[in-house]
């Protein structure tokens, strides 16, 4: 199998995005096969490590996956591959509710990978040990097989650290400060690989100055997955189409791939665009509607999906998507007139109203007969009218309205809730599709 290693920080903000994509920029630049991944519900940084690597990253989450789907994704995706490399998410150790379930640690104790743990050493020098100390025992079946030191000062700094340290970890980095190199962020995040102009070569260089980039390689082993479960693909014989521009770009590759296990092209469309397709479903996924509402308020595509949400062509929606199928979208004290698919109204606020994991019961055992699990991230306000029907019953996470998520209204479904398909009933969906191309 395919060896790997994982890059952990000690806590958000260390710098462990930055060098995980110069380590991939680095390692690509060597005309590796570079297989990467992104620990936890994350839409953005996978973009970046796909844009880098030529590959699509994949999210492992031990939480909305189960061990046994984090493995499954990998031995499907990384067979091919030179090496892999996962980013993680938080600190090393940061799982949900006080566990390690969705944490790095325990994606690398269910791949058997090796960590490489980030240290932002600004403001420290010998503390730097006892933090290493901490981290490599704190679990003995996580193995921290080497460490860098990112925000190294000047070299008088760099010894200062390295003298404190003792010998049984490899020190195989030191980064200098460089603040041109970072990728800027805003209310959800980072900003997207699709707005970011990319130097690879700089990036590439810049790892190599100043990582043992052959020493990364020696420390990354085999990884460790079951025995892949493939679904036999049917013929496709229908057409989703997935909304995808800058306001609509919150996607999991595996939501495609599962799509397409099923019998379902799939044909990205703008909605910026005033594009629609002529499919059999409409896949709408989060993003950033709120920046380009006037945009979206003008385009064809809004006026349009109305008639065929009526027609009951199935459409799916989620958070962003949610959103522009409101009636009316209130941004910045402006009032837009959006889909008008579903029988609520929304706006943005300056705070955020919903963050974390979630768990949806749904009320109706024909859409699902098992619980989804999933995530919330937003700043929206959603109010619904008063006899809107809700697909969901919040178990964990806020909904919409009163603990329920996912209004429907004719064959639409749309809720703030990000799914993905290792819970969410994908061969309901598709066949939903299937039944109205045959209409």
């Amino acid at each position: 199998m395919t060896k790997g290693i994982l890059i952990a920080g000690t806590h958000s903000g260390v710098g462990k995005t930055t060098i995980s994509m110069g380590i991939m920029a680095a390692l690509k630049h060597r005309q590796l096969k570079v297989q990467p991944y992104k620990v936890g519900p994350d839409y953005i940084d996978p973009s970046h490590h796909t844009a880098i690597c030529g590959r699509p990253s994949r999210n492992l989450d031990t939480y909305i996956m189960g061990t046994d789907g984090v493995g499954q994704t990998v031995a499907r995706t990384a067979a091919d591959a030179d090496i892999v490399v996962v980013e993680g998410v938080m600190g090393l150790f940061d799982g949900i509710d006080s566990t390690e379930i969705a944490s790095s640690a325990h994606i690398a104790k269910t791949l058997n990978l090796p960590v490489i743990l980030v240290i932002n050493v600004h403001g420290m020098s010998r503390s730097t040990a006892a933090l290493l100390k901490g981290y490599s025992e704190f679990d003995p079946e996580v193995k921290v097989a080497g460490v860098i030191l990112n925000q190294v000062g000047s070299p008088r700094h760099a010894e200062l650290v390295k003298n404190s340290l003792p010998g049984d970890i490899p020190i195989v980095g030191m980064i200098p400060r460089r603040k041109d190199i970072e990728v800027p962020s805003r209310h959800l995040g980072l900003y997207m690989a699709h707005e970011k102009d990319y130097n690879t070569e700089e990036m590439a260089v810049f790892i190599e100055e100043n990582v043992d980039l052959d020493a990364v390689i020696e420390l990354a082993e085999p990884i460790s997955v079951p025995e892949t479960r493939r679904i036999q693909r049917s013929e496709a014989d229908l057409r989703i189409g997935v909304a995808r521009d800058p306001a609509f770009c919150f996607y999991y590759q595996d939501m495609f791939d599962a799509f397409r296990d099923y019998g379902a092209e799939v044909e990205f469309f703008s909605p910026m665009a005033g594009e629609l397709p002529d499919v059999d479903g409409i896949y709408l996924g989060g993003g950033y509607p709120e920046l380009y509402a006037e945009v979206l308020e003008k385009s064809e595509t809004t006026r349009k999906l109305k008639g065929l949400a009526a027609d009951d062509l199935p459409i799916y929606a989620e958070c962003g998507g949610l959103l522009y199928l409101c009636g009316t979208y209130e941004v910045d004290n402006r009032i837009y007139k959006l889909a008008d698919v579903v029988p609520a109204n929304t706006r943005m606020t300056n705070r955020l109203k919903a963050l974390g994991y979630t768990e949806a019961r749904p009320l109706d055992k024909n859409f699902s007969s098992h619980n989804i699990r999933g995530h919330e991230f937003h700043y929206s306000i959603t109010e619904c009218d008063r006899d809107a029907k809700f697909a969901y019953e919040m178990l964990r996470g806020k909904g919409i309205q009163d603990g329920f998520d996912g209004l429907i209204e004719h064959n639409t479904l749309a809720g703030y809730m990000h799914s993905h398909p290792a819970t969410f009933p994908v061969e309901k969906f598709v066949e939903k599709c299937r039944k109205y191309r045959r209409k």
